[in-house]
């Protein structure tokens, strides 16, 4: 339930900080708070939050550099929240390691459902299917140790990313639509939202293939999803 959960918001600005800080309380979540980069580094240190909100724009640390730090040594879910709506910042953020990214501005229902959502995700038991290493000939997806190679290089994927390669390479060879891809792996309340799919997507294609442009093994389904090709 919400009540065991604690949260650490990382804001710049007082107002926003109150807003989502009440928001959340309301909805029977603990809550810290934190102005700026540095302090909220420490905070996560030393409060163990479940779950971070952070900002981008910030005074003394920026955001992208805060993420990079929180990401040598916290595992829980980290979401964005941002005035910046262009691609690029948000392809920046979800590369650092972040789960998910919500623009300023932002109706408090939306925070508080991907909030659940990344909760519900870092709290699920990954389910095995067969071998728990799936062979997809170069690539392999090693779901108990939650490793992915390519080759003989071991490659580095986020949480997220790695249960989207996961789901995909559990139906290796088979169309999945993008509805199918949003509800397993970021929960019901993502099932429209194709762009979040689309951006995943891509930098997994930048980490796996050899030539992302032209994926081997991520293969568009146009108008209906993705499939997972097991190549040589």
């Amino acid at each position: 339930m919400a009540g065991s959960y604690h949260i650490l918001i990382i804001d710049d600005d007082p107002g926003t900080l109150r807003y989502v800080s009440a928001s959340l309380r309301a909805n029977a979540y603990r809550v810290t708070t934190a102005r700026d980069g540095r302090e909220a580094v420490d905070l996560a240190a030393t409060e163990e939050p479940d779950l971070i909100v952070l900002d981008l724009a910030m005074p003394r640390q920026g955001g992208e550099e805060t993420l990079a730090q929180l990401r040598e040594w916290f595992n829980g879910p980290v979401i964005v929240l941002s005035a910046y709506d262009d691609e690029r910042k948000k392809i920046e953020a979800l590369d650092r390691g972040a789960d998910d990214y919500v623009t300023k501005p932002f109706a408090v229902g939306e925070l508080l459902a991907r909030i659940r959502a990344a909760l519900r995700r870092a709290t699920q038991t990954p389910v095995l299917s067969g071998s728990a290493v799936i062979d997809l000939g170069t690539l392999k997806v090693d779901l108990a140790r939650r490793v992915v190679t390519v080759g003989e290089r071991e490659v580095p994927l986020t949480r997220t990313e790695f249960e989207l390669l996961s789901y995909l390479a559990l139906h290796a060879g088979r169309v999945v639509t993008q509805r199918q891809l949003l509800e397993e792996v970021w929960g019901r309340e993502y099932s429209e939202d194709s762009n979040l799919l689309r951006t995943f997507i891509k930098q997994l294609r930048k980490k796996i293939e050899p030539e992302p442009a032209q994926p081997r093994w991520i293969v568009t389904v146009p108008g209906v999803g993705y499939r997972l090709d097991p190549a040589s």
